[in-house]
């Protein structure tokens, strides 16, 4: 028997109607379907999708064992999770042996940041694996504040907000525009540390970028010391034009 194929579908960041065509059409003809979540969660990758499953479909909901209970420095950190992606890809590889095509539910790309790249890197070359690339979660952020983030020559740096503050200071203050991620419980950090970058009066931060909640607000006026998981910070670049 042919194996299935595993289908990693982006799923933009976060308005089904920023999903691709193709993205559309493999869920809805879908047969099996699985992502992942929080545990007691429905998950973000599963309500974007909501009334496009087909009534008989089967989902295996993944709920990570751990995600802000042991620090990232912590060995256990990196041991439970390996343990918890080789369980699913376990079960995930005995759909597809028994000739089950799967798709594979992801927030944003696949490719960016993403949990389907600890599927893929363990299946890839096991059983046949397709990508459908979709809106980052970024580029659905920059676009909330109105303004375009990179302008002719302009360096664009990605960071995330989990790496030290001197770390981020010293990539924030030679970088012309800047997206950070991984906002949550490091607010305040990368706040000090955009501010030390001299950044912090044209900084924004983008709560729930395309989604029904969207909020955009100046950094420098945000009172909270926390931030919800599907936060972003933009800063424009000013670079070179006509």
């Amino acid at each position: 028997m042919s194996a299935g194929t595993l289908y990693g579908v982006g799923l933009g960041p976060g308005d089904p109607d920023l999903m691709s065509l193709r993205a559309h059409r493999l869920l809805t003809a879908a047969g099996h379907v699985a992502y992942f979540r929080k545990a007691g969660r429905s998950g973000q990758a599963r309500r974007i999708v909501e009334g496009l499953l087909h009534q008989d479909v089967c989902e295996f909901a993944m709920e990570y064992p751990v995600t802000t209970e042991i620090p990232l420095s912590d060995p256990r950190y990196n041991e439970i999770l390996a343990a918890f992606y080789s369980k699913c890809t376990a079960h995930l590889l005995h759909l597809l042996r028994s000739g089950q095509d799967v798709v594979v539910l992801c927030e944003g790309d696949p490719f960016f940041y993403g949990s389907f790249m600890h599927l893929h890197s363990r299946l890839k070359d096991q059983v046949p694996v397709q990508v459908v690339p979709a809106i980052t979660g970024m580029s659905g952020a920059w676009t909330a504040t109105g303004n375009p983030v990179t302008w002719g020559d302009d360096i664009l740096t990605v960071l995330m907000g989990t790496l030290p503050e001197d770390t981020l200071t010293a990539h924030m203050a030679r970088s012309d525009a800047l997206v950070v991620m991984k906002i949550g419980r490091n607010l305040d950090k990368v706040r000090r540390a955009i501010d030390q970058a001299g950044r912090l009066a044209s900084a924004w931060l983008v709560e729930h970028a395309t989604m029904p909640n969207e909020k955009v607000s100046r950094l420098s006026e945000v009172d909270e010391t926390v931030s919800p998981y599907f936060s972003i910070i933009i800063v424009h670049g000013q670079g070179r034009r006509p």
